[in-house]
């Protein structure tokens, strides 16, 4: 009886220790998450292009494939490679982390650009402007060039939550990466099947709502969508300037230049002391968060006219070259 009894009390501390490292690995997830929150906010405000077009009932469908495409992304290609830097290149977390940083700082200045007509934005290589007649072919190519982007994005959420994550053992980190990639793609894409999905809920309301209050909401849902798909957008824009600069700055500092790290820090310090102190730590935070995008816009201004005589060609070279070949 009593070697029973000890055997069950060895089993109920097993059992702790499984739960506080449940613990743990949620808990690291769910900050290395928040870390990431431009790539998140800009992956959410993207991807609902790529449904546009298509019969209702293939919306969720195409979702589903994207999402299952950037699981795959995540778990099988990133994840991997992300413990391999972190048992054997650690150095390279960081570099790799300003070039993430230096390509939200690209991304979200470029859209500034756009819509002050200074730059042409993301558009398509002249040979994908041709619309495949089969609509199935269609959805497959949406569906790969959406997941094609995933990866982008998915690296760089990847290479900010390895950063994020406090030093550990491989399992730890290991569990705290993939939890990571599904907290992430399940937040992301679904946000986008309910966004999707907004105002085909409110077409149904506003024309079989039973209360006019049911069928006014519908109608608001319906007009109010476009909306906030663009504030979305704006919100996106502003988060991957913020986290670009301050990725940038952050680095700067551990490379040895905290020179500008200091300066931003001086002023976000005294503005949160300018104001009352029930305001000081968000004055604090917003300036900072103000002062980082700005950094991270001039950065990302500076950085178009490489990216886009640079970098996007290589780009369309080496991914478009078969397309080309095969038309």
């Amino acid at each position: 009886m009593s070697g029973l009894i000890a055997l069950l009390d060895d089993v109920a501390a097993i059992a702790k220790v499984a739960a506080s490292s449940i613990d743990d690995v949620i808990g690291q997830a769910t900050k290395a998450s928040a870390k990431a929150a431009g790539a998140v906010i800009d992956d959410a405000a993207v991807t609902p292009k790529y449904v546009q077009g298509f019969e209702a009932d293939r919306e969720l469908p195409i979702i589903w494939r994207i999402t299952k495409g950037s699981l795959r992304n995540k778990l099988v290609f990133l994840l991997p490679a992300g413990l391999a830097l972190s048992a054997f290149a650690p150095w390279l977390i960081a570099p790799l982390l300003m070039l993430g940083g230096a390509y939200l700082c690209f991304e979200g200045a470029e859209k500034v650009a756009h819509v002050l007509g200074w730059s042409h934005g993301h558009e398509d290589h002249p040979g994908d402007k041709t619309v495949p007649d089969d609509p199935s072919k269609l959805e497959e190519e949406k569906a790969k060039g959406a997941i094609k982007t995933d990866f982008i994005l998915s690296a760089e959420i990847m290479t900010i939550a390895l950063s994020a994550i406090p030093e550990s053992n491989f399992w730890m980190e290991a569990a705290t990466l993939a939890a990571v990639a599904i907290l992430i793609t399940v937040a992301v894409y679904g946000s986008v099947a309910l966004i999707v999905k907004m105002d085909d809920l409110g077409l149904a309301m506003a024309n079989g709502g039973r209360l006019s209050a049911t069928r006014a909401v519908g109608r608001g849902l319906v007009k109010g969508m476009p909306g906030f798909l663009k504030l979305l957008t704006i919100v996106g824009t502003a988060a991957m300037l913020w986290v670009g600069g301050s990725i940038i700055v952050h680095g700067l500092e551990e490379l040895g230049f905290g020179a500008l790290g200091h300066l931003i820090h001086d002023a976000a310090y005294a503005v949160g002391h300018a104001v009352p102190a029930a305001l000081e730590g968000f004055a604090e935070w917003f300036t900072k968060a103000a002062i980082d995008g700005v950094f991270g816009l001039a950065l990302g201004m500076v950085l178009i006219p490489l990216g886009e005589k640079v970098v996007t060609p290589i780009w369309r070279a080496v991914f478009h070259r078969g397309k080309t070949a095969h038309a």
